[in-house]
């Protein structure tokens, strides 16, 4: 790497620097750079400060939009008693792909992680609470990891009170997969919710 210039050994730091891109990665993105046109280069740097300067929050569900309000959230066909909570908004987009969802989504922006000093109060659960009235549905969609399970057992103990239906995502055995590859804590869960056929 020595014999790299300084720009060329600054673009491969950065890129490295984002999650699943490792060195080797971070290297050929970088002589990808150095090959193409300088309008592709152009381009591609308007799109990553448009994405910072134009991408925000949506007022309602915390869903990242160019408006104030998301296009979830004012789409008339939406199921508005039904809630998705999730952990961050890259999740909407992983249900919308399923096109399986008809209600609204709720981001917290993390997960609870006494560790690293995040608590209730640096998620978005007061503006989840202001959004909730009764006869409503709220699906905790959280990952089933440590944090994410926090989370939900903390939710569902201040959200058990408020006269709504309250679920969490099923847990258990991926379609396809063989018994043989699956940790045990998995298949505990999937033996805990079975269900009748």
């Amino acid at each position: 790497m020595k014999s790299l210039p300084n720009s060329a050994k600054k673009l491969i730091q950065e890129f490295s620097n984002l999650p699943g891109i490792g060195k080797k990665t971070a290297q050929r993105l970088t002589f990808y750079i150095l090959q193409i046109e300088e309008e592709k280069v152009s381009s591609l740097s308007k799109a990553l400060l448009d994405v910072k300067e134009k991408i925000l929050n949506c007022n309602v569900c915390n869903g990242i939009t160019e408006d104030k309000v998301c296009s979830i959230c004012t789409d008339p066909n939406r199921d508005c008693n039904i809630i998705c909570v999730v952990e961050n908004s890259y999740d909407i987009i992983v249900f919308e792909k399923t096109n399986g969802f008809n209600g609204i989504y709720h981001v917290l922006g993390g997960t609870l992680s006494p560790l690293d000093g995040i608590g209730p109060d640096d998620l978005n659960i007061q503006s989840l609470l202001e959004r909730i009235d009764d006869g409503m549905e709220v699906i905790l969609a959280t990952n089933s990891n440590v944090e994410g399970e926090t989370t939900a057992l903390y939710l569902t103990k201040i959200l058990s009170d408020k006269g709504i239906s309250l679920s969490r995502l099923a847990r258990g055995i991926p379609i396809g997969s063989d018994l043989g590859y699956i940790d045990s804590a998995t298949l505990v869960r999937a033996m805990e919710g079975r269900t009748s056929v």
